[in-house]
């Protein structure tokens, strides 16, 4: 609500300053001079009103801005009777002011989806049978019904002989995990297979999703506040106009040469040049499909030198496929699968949705399975084609065919092993795992480049396979096993490098992004929590975008940069000449439109920015 007040009150300023140029226009054209004195003057005023209160908000943080500036222009304007110089200082104030600020949009917006995706209510066992409650009725001890597809309201221990959980969003672990009766289920877990119950640990409130909400929403307070390239201008700019208007002033004894100086020195190609430049980056990077929340993370995107990655669903593809297929008895690899995907057809196990679909890509014809027995969580048997078959982990399709697979436990590292049986005898594992994106390994030497000195990637999966699926990558490092907030101690602790990229798609990055001086989330099937922590989010499902979003974030940097120095060089020429009797006020002011003019022209060629590489 804040920031909508601020963005109208703005826009009003704009539309006031704007009115009151134009109407004392009317009158001083049609010969009605002290009148157009008059709306002039109430074009300015509450333009300056608002600017002073900026000001004294700005020196009670300590910060010196260029608004000191346009403020004294405007001042010095009123003060002697120069009100059509005011009102154009006025308007193009507000219209730098308006600009930047839509330039900015929201960066932060409130964690919205991160709590509605938490559960309102749960289902417990009562009494009377099932009752539906409020999560926040929930007390340790109670004891509650995960349907399928449900996620895990809080934090407990499975109560029932198996669960499947589906733990991405929490922990980056891709696939689902099997929990005994007694193991932790985690809140935020969603179930990935049939009903269980969950024993409460917790109340919701103390629970982990709960945990992780609180470290996204602290992370965003605690986060610095980006400053404006312009203010990094401001104090040399403030001190080289105010000695040049004061030696005109005291070396010729004509204040109106001051407020030429004045006039002149109205930072706009500060205020202008540097939001323009940005917004055309902004728009640019969008049809890259690179969503930028407003221009401070587009510079601090300009600016990054460290990179952190999350695994899961940002450097891999976020679901599990089959990238070997190991035959043991003879039998074809792909008839492996048919059999395998043939008796899956049966169950809506993620693990043999993902072998069903391998299938289908593949373009094998899968028959109908029959005598379908599901043990849940472990495997299933049946027949198809006439032919017995068993399709399952290691230890559940071992126990069914009477045979030792100890041999083929190396086939297991960084990866998921499905076993295949056919006719009482093992016919072949197939080896799933979460493998990197097309065009990863591109991609990092693209941002090495690109001057991203160091790349970390940081995960919650297991070191195994992290190091497995990262190999060759030349990363500069590699953490595994973290929880979400020792994701923000990663990222707390590689800002004393200079500023910091995270990139991340899960519940779990939520708050580590927020930390970041830039946020990226995966938008296109990462968690709406993510996206919302973030400061940019790729719209399309490839995290190689982010190579075109930093050059053409680095690019709109430079040539915002580019008409800043023109445009302060121009202004500087400007004050001596007015300094030395050369221009009037209303003269100075119309050379500083032209000077806006030209530096507005050179940011817009942000939106010609093309990519080396796209």
């Amino acid at each position: 609500m804040e920031h909508f007040n601020s963005d109208r009150i703005k826009v009003a300023l704009l539309v006031v300053a704007l009115g009151g140029l134009l109407g004392g226009l009317g009158f001083y054209f049609t010969g009605r001079p002290e009148i157009a004195s008059i709306v002039w003057h109430i074009g300015v005023v509450p333009v300056l009103a608002a600017l002073l209160v900026e000001i004294l908000r700005s020196l009670s943080r300590g910060e010196v801005g260029l608004d000191i500036v346009a403020a004294l222009s405007m001042s010095a304007a009123l003060l002697f009777d120069e009100t059509l110089a005011a009102a154009v200082v006025a308007l193009m104030y507000s219209g730098g002011t308006f600009l930047e600020s839509f330039a900015e949009g929201r960066a932060r917006r409130e964690m919205r989806a991160l709590l509605e995706r938490a559960p309102r209510t749960a289902t417990r066992h009562g009494q009377d049978g099932l009752e539906d409650i409020p999560v926040d009725d929930i007390v340790p001890g109670d004891r509650l019904l995960i349907r399928q597809g449900d996620t895990i309201p809080v934090d407990g221990k499975v109560a029932s002989a198996s669960a499947f959980l589906d733990t991405s969003a929490l922990t980056g672990e891709s696939l689902p995990l099997r929990a005994g009766n007694g193991d932790d289920a985690m809140s935020g877990s969603t179930n990935a297979g049939e009903a269980f119950d969950v024993v409460a640990t917790r109340l919701a409130k103390d629970s982990t999703y709960a945990g992780i909400v609180r470290l996204v929403e602290e992370a965003q307070r605690s986060k610095a506040p980006m400053a404006r390239l312009a203010d990094r201008w401001s104090l040399g700019f403030l001190a080289v106009t105010v000695a040049i208007a004061f030696a005109a002033w005291w070396f010729t004894g004509d204040p109106i040469r001051a407020v030429a100086v004045l006039v002149v020195a109205t930072p706009c190609p500060l205020i202008l040049a540097v939001p323009v430049a940005l917004v055309a980056g902004l728009s640019r990077a969008a049809r890259f499909g690179v969503l930028v929340k407003g221009a401070g993370p587009l510079e601090a995107m300009a600016r990054a030198r460290t990179l952190i990655l999350d695994k899961t669903g940002t450097l891999t593809e976020g679901r599990p496929r089959i990238v070997k297929i190991d035959s043991h008895d003879g039998t074809d690899p792909d008839e492996v699968l048919r059999l395998a995907a043939a008796l899956d057809q049966a169950t809506r196990h993620p693990v043999a949705q993902a072998i069903v679909a391998a299938a289908h890509d593949r373009g094998l014809t899968l028959a109908v399975p029959t005598d379908v027995t599901e043990s849940p969580g472990e495997g299933l048997t049946g027949q198809v084609d006439g032919r017995s078959v068993v399709v399952g982990g290691h230890d559940f399709v071992a126990g069914r065919v009477g045979q030792d697979m100890a041999d083929y436990a190396e086939l297991a590292a960084g990866s998921v092993l499905v076993a295949v049986a056919i006719n009482g005898r093992l016919a072949g594992h197939l080896v799933m795992a979460d493998p990197l994106r097309s065009g990863t390994r591109e991609m990092v030497a693209r941002l090495r480049r690109q001057g991203i000195e160091h790349i970390l990637l940081a995960t919650g999966d297991r070191h195994e396979v992290a190091e497995r699926v990262t190999e060759g990558l030349g990363l500069d490092g590699i953490r595994a096993g973290l929880t979400p907030d020792q994701k923000v101690l990663l990222v707390l602790e590689e800002r004393k490098r200079g500023p910091v990229m995270m990139v991340g798609d899960g519940v779990n990055d939520a708050p580590a992004l927020a930390a970041a001086d830039v946020g990226v989330a995966m938008g296109a099937r990462g968690a709406a929590a993510s996206a919302e922590a973030a400061d940019v989010v790729l719209l399309v499902d490839r995290v190689d975008r982010l190579g075109p979003g930093i050059e053409i974030a680095r690019g709109a940097r430079r040539i915002a940069i580019e008409s800043v120095v023109a445009g302060i060089g121009l202004s500087v020429l400007g004050m001596i000449a007015a300094a030395l009797g050369y221009l009037t006020p209303i003269q100075g002011a119309l050379l500083q439109e032209a000077i806006d003019v030209a530096v507005i022209l050179n940011a817009l060629r942000a939106l010609r920015i093309t990519p080396s590489e796209t």
